[in-house]
Order: structure tokens, then sequence, then C-alpha cells
């Protein structure tokens, strides 16, 4: 990537799309395209297609996406699945005609069947049933992997997947209705503390495993793949080790400084078990994470604490 390329990051205000915006301001990269949904509603054809034409970016970040835990995923199953299948298949169709030089689909872990073997293996796709909860997302994610394998197979458009874990850092979403868990933890955590509350409620019974990779990571090993990367196969973004969702709410609750107690709805989901991401392709790349989970954690508290 010459130093006057220009990248086109789809959702550059979201959690990941900024992160990947200031990576590359902090290499040099300045022609860097934005539009907000409002300005360009990736779900119109028409308003994609031109789009393209006129601004022909040289690269593509697709970080844009319907996002949410385990509540949104469940309750708008609809959405989730048109919504991310429209958006990304407007993208990369658009992207091709308008010969971007290369393309990197951001999906996500759940693209994993629900009971597949630890650590997950990018050749583990597609060999079992999804996790039933969040199966319309995942279904579009696993579509938009497809689309830039096929565009790659049949037009030799040089299209690359990136499948990050569960992500978290600035500009995080904390609506309770559809944030993710870490999120909605610290947000939980720290109303309650606020107001005396003396009881934190918290989804499930806590057993299941989770990933957590920060945001700048992450931006650090797509712009890497962006770099360094050309071929059929997508690559999982990990941090390499996980914890339980108990031991998760324990650290939380530590860092916002609730001392109240926590109790487990079982009768709300788990999700899936377990979902720790084999990460050594990348690894074996080059790259590695730098933050840690608590580091992390304690920096974007530091940030949601401000402006609550």
């Amino acid at each position: 990537m010459e130093k006057n390329s220009s990248f086109y990051i789809a959702g550059h205000r979201g959690m990941v799309g900024s992160s990947i915006v200031r990576r590359l301001e902090s290499l040099g990269f300045t022609n860097i395209i934005k539009r907000t949904s409002k300005e360009l509603d990736l779900r119109d054809q028409k308003a994609v297609s031109e789009f393209f034409q006129q601004n022909k970016p040289d690269y593509v970040f697709l970080a844009a996406a319907k996002v949410g835990g385990i509540h949104a995923n469940n309750t708008y199953r609809a959405e989730f699945l048109y919504d991310n299948l429209i958006m990304e298949a407007n993208v990369i169709d658009s992207a091709y005609r308008a010969g971007v030089k290369k393309l990197m689909f951001l999906g996500s872990s759940c693209i994993y069947p629900k009971l597949a073997q630890q650590p997950l293996k990018e050749e583990y796709l597609l060999s079992g049933f999804l996790e039933s909860t969040n199966e319309p997302y995942a279904i579009a994610k696993i579509a938009g992997i497809k689309l830039c394998e096929t565009y790659r197979d049949q037009y030799g458009a040089d299209f690359i997947s990136a499948m990050p874990t569960n992500l978290y850092g600035p500009g995080d979403n904390y609506d309770l209705n559809n944030s993710h868990v870490l999120p909605a933890m610290i947000r939980k955590f720290h109303e309650a503390k606020v107001e005396g509350k003396e009881v934190v409620h918290l989804w499930g019974d806590g057993s299941p495993m989770r990933e957590f990779l920060h945001t700048n990571d992450l931006a650090e090993a797509l712009v890497f793949l962006m770099q360094n990367y050309s071929d059929s196969l997508f690559v999982n973004v990990g941090y390499g080790s996980d914890v339980t969702i108990k031991h998760l709410a324990e650290l939380v609750k530590e860092i916002v400084g609730f001392e109240g107690d926590m109790e487990w709805d079982s009768s709300k989901p788990n999700g899936t078990p377990r979902k720790l991401m084999d990460s050594s392709r990348l690894l074996n790349m080059g790259w590695k994470p730098k933050i840690d989970l608590e580091s992390g954690i304690r920096s974007v508290y530091a940030e949601y604490s401000q402006r609550a």
C-alpha cells in the first residue's frame, strides 16, 4: 500500500471501523474515504454502486454491519440476516466492478458451529450446526466469506476475510438492549455502583468461556493482513486465551468498584459454551496482540465512566 493510496472504511464510526481509521492515520495514510449511514445507505444497491464508481477507492475495509449481543441477535433475527446480507453483497460486488485493488471483509467468531472442537480452526467452518440465538447473523457473515472466496475464484478479485474474536475498545456500544457481554457488564456494574444497588443481575450461569481482543490490537492485525496476506481462506484474529463469563464479571466488578453481589439468571441463554479461536496462522505471520484483558478493561472503563 502506497502512502497516497485511497481507503474506504465502511462503518468508519463504529468501534472496529474507527480503530482501523486510527491505525491507518498513525501509519501516515491520509486519503481515507468516509461516509455515514445517512450519507450512504449500504442497503441501497444503486447508491453503493454510484459511490464506488465515483470514488474508486484502492482499498476497502468492510467493517459495517448490524451487530448486537444475544438478546438483539435473537430478537431482530430477520433484520440481522437481511441487513447484513444486503450490505455485504452491495459493497463486495460494487468494489469488484469499480476495480478495487483489495478488499477485506470482517466476519465474526459466531460463524463456527456451536459444538466445534476448541480452539476454533478456520477449517471448522460449516462442519456442524450453529448456535441458534445468533444463527441469522452467523449465516450472513458466512455468506460474506463465501462472496469473497467466489469473487476471487471466478473474477480473480483480491478479496480476503478476517474473523475477529469478541471485541471491546473505545467507542463500544453500551446499550443494554443490543450490546455485547463486556460493555453490558461495565454499564450494569457502573450503574449499580452509582445507584447504590446491592445486587447486579446477569444472564446465564457464568460458565461459557469467551476470548476478548482490544480493537487497537485488531486494527493492527487487519492492516497487517491487508499488507501481507492474499489467499482465499479467511484468517482468525484472536487474543489466544479465554476466560469464563463469571471470571469476566468478577474482573469488571473489581475494576468498577462495585461492592455488592452478583446473581445469575440461569433461565436466560448462555450462548455457545466456548469460543476460543486458533489464531496460529496469523501469529505465524508475525503479528501478536499487545493489550491484556485487565489493562484493556481498565482503559475502556475510564473512558465510559467519564461520559456516563
